[in-house]
């Protein structure tokens, strides 16, 4: 591979990568814990691998969400794997771009030389985000622990009410703003207003990432995804979330889940709950001729942007610009795109807005437009919508897969990015030889 002008201090290398199926969360815990899923999508990459798993110089994983009994789960997942001791871990947390963060991190180390060799990757298990107790209920237990006599517990006894059993839902906590008071679904909500994203639109795009997404499955073209078995010897083998039925009739019966009556942002238009990892090889120039590694693609430069939180679905428009601006590339310079479809509105929005003049005036500080990312080229096999969000995973999983069709396209070149609850964007661009 040609070693052209880089942004990191040295080059660094996507050797190859796993991801587990995206399964879809039910109501109750998923057959997998999240060191679960990323054991998996691991262990079947590491066996591709010519060397043993203490050869790895760290493992960096992203999760926005862990259990309570996974602290530093990268840790664990790295003494489970028989990396040993020795090889240090730690967890990153951005989001919904927790595992394109571990990415950054593990390239930042190998651009620097304290790093050769790193796995690096993202999980969630969203099915198992934990369940807590309000603080009224946290405090009668305190007062009940405290009581040292059977009086006194009488009297804490007394005190407790029926409404301090009810829960504390931490996935529903975790995907509203907490600055704005809004949910991710009210901001899509929003951009689709700023931006005249209809409900038909929508609902448009949702069904074509269900066929993409079938198709894909139907032509091999997930060949990153490798099969699973849980406690049971239960198979999974391919994305749960995928309607291959699914048609603008069916999604126009759905009603507006976020802004009731009168939303236009419906479960069917927006992406999946969903458990899920993706696990990655990184290396140095070093570490690829010492063990002699394919090459899959070039982790060229990743961008970050902040940007209003009650708009962060436009956040990979505001990650997009600078990235290109400073490579002087131009839209038609990249081959494929993923642009992660937390909804559906959010993606045609980030679309809209590099192509609009006054939007790249007056937020991204342009004298001209991003231009048109070509559909045909964006999310060439679905996205979030029909195989699910699991939100530390997803960035890792888009820079996976944009890399494995780089390479069975021939191409040379492509970007991904997501929104990040909060307010923020991310972006990473990818190079390889085409051949």
């Amino acid at each position: 591979m040609a070693l052209k002008k880089i942004d990191y201090a040295r080059p660094v290398y996507i050797v190859d990568g796993c991801r587990t199926p995206f399964l879809k969360a039910r109501g109750k815990p998923g057959p997998f814990k999240h060191a679960d899923l990323a054991i998996n999508a691991s262990r079947a990459l590491l066996e591709k691998m010519p060397f043993e798993p203490d050869a790895f110089d760290e493992v960096i994983f992203g999760s926005a969400m862990p259990g309570s009994d996974e602290a530093n789960i990268s840790r664990i997942v790295a003494l489970r794997l028989g990396c040993g001791d020795k090889v240090p871990a730690y967890t990153v947390h951005r989001n919904c771009a927790s595992g394109m963060q571990s990415l950054d991190n593990a390239a930042l180390s190998i651009a620097d030389g304290r790093s050769d060799l790193i796995l690096a990757g993202g999980i969630e298990a969203m099915s198992r985000a934990p369940l807590l107790f309000h603080d009224n209920m946290v405090n009668w237990l305190a007062s009940w622990w405290g009581a040292k006599t059977f009086k006194a517990r009488l009297m804490v006894l007394s005190q407790i009410r029926p409404a301090y059993f009810a829960p504390v839902i931490a996935l529903l906590n975790g995907l509203k703003d907490p600055v704005v008071g809004l949910s991710m679904g009210q901001t899509a909500e929003k951009i689709a207003h700023r931006f005249g994203i209809t409900r038909e639109m929508m609902d448009a795009y949702s069904v074509q990432s269900h066929k993409r997404l079938f198709q894909a499955q139907q032509d091999n073209s997930l060949n990153e995804v490798i099969p699973i078995f849980d406690k049971k010897g239960r198979l999974y083998d391919k994305d749960e979330g995928v309607r291959e039925d699914s048609s603008i009739q069916r999604l126009a019966k759905l009603r507006p889940a976020f802004d009731k009556p009168f939303g236009t942002v419906t479960p069917g238009n927006s992406s999946q709950i969903t458990d899920g990892a993706a696990s990655m090889v990184l290396a140095s120039a070093d570490a690829v001729e010492k063990y002699d590694l394919p090459v899959l693609a070039r982790l060229v430069t990743t961008q970050w942007a902040g940007l209003a939180p009650d708009e962060m679905g436009l956040g990979p428009a505001h990650a997009i610009a600078p990235l290109l601006r400073s490579r002087r590339l131009k839209v038609d310079s990249i081959d494929y795109w993923e642009i992660n479809e937390a909804f559906a509105a959010q993606v045609l929005a980030v679309v809209e807005a590099l192509n609009d003049i006054k939007y790249c005036k007056e937020h991204l500080g342009l004298g001209s437009v991003i231009g048109q990312i070509p559909m045909d080229r964006l999310n060439l096999h679905g996205g979030g919508i029909s195989l699910g969000h699991p939100v530390g995973a997803s960035g890792a999983r888009i820079v996976l897969h944009l890399a494995k069709t780089l390479q069975a396209n021939n191409a040379k070149r492509g970007i991904a990015s997501l929104c990040i609850g909060g307010g923020q964007g991310g972006a990473m661009l990818i190079e390889r030889e085409a051949v």
